[in-house]
């Protein structure tokens, strides 16, 4: 019988200034469920000629996107929230975030005609 746990899988931002999207589960290892704590970009700097953003490669949580309760937005910086709109439409998950950090986010929505209103939670 196995026990629960808490894991931790940061997939970029830890340890440094950009990119933050972190990852943590809670569960048997045959139910764990999934939050995700900010989802954001950082920027290229000339060592990497016509690039501008960097994101965090997603692809480990989109397999797990059936466990995943929702993205938690700690603020509004680009490097907590740049990815949001590039990532969220492969998850389509809820997106909790304060009232200031929420008319960021859909803002970034619009620009890609994506109405994200039933998904967006607040918090204070």
């Amino acid at each position: 019988m196995s026990k629960e746990e808490l894991l931790f899988c940061p997939l970029g931002g830890s340890g440094e200034i950009g990119m933050n999207m972190n990852l943590y589960a809670y569960g048997k290892e045959d139910n764990q469920k999934w939050i995700i704590v900010d989802l954001g970009v950082t920027f290229a700097d000339d060592s990497i000629p016509g690039v501008d953003l960097i994101m965090p490669d997603p692809g480990f949580i989109i397999d797990k996107k059936d466990d995943l309760l929702g993205i938690v937005l700690t603020h509004a910086h680009e490097d907590h929230i740049g990815a949001v709109a590039h990532i969220w439409p492969d998850l389509k998950c809820k997106l909790y975030a304060t009232p200031f950090t929420a008319a960021l986010i859909t803002e970034k929505f619009k620009e890609k005609k994506i109405d994200i209103s039933s998904f967006l939670k607040l918090y204070h």
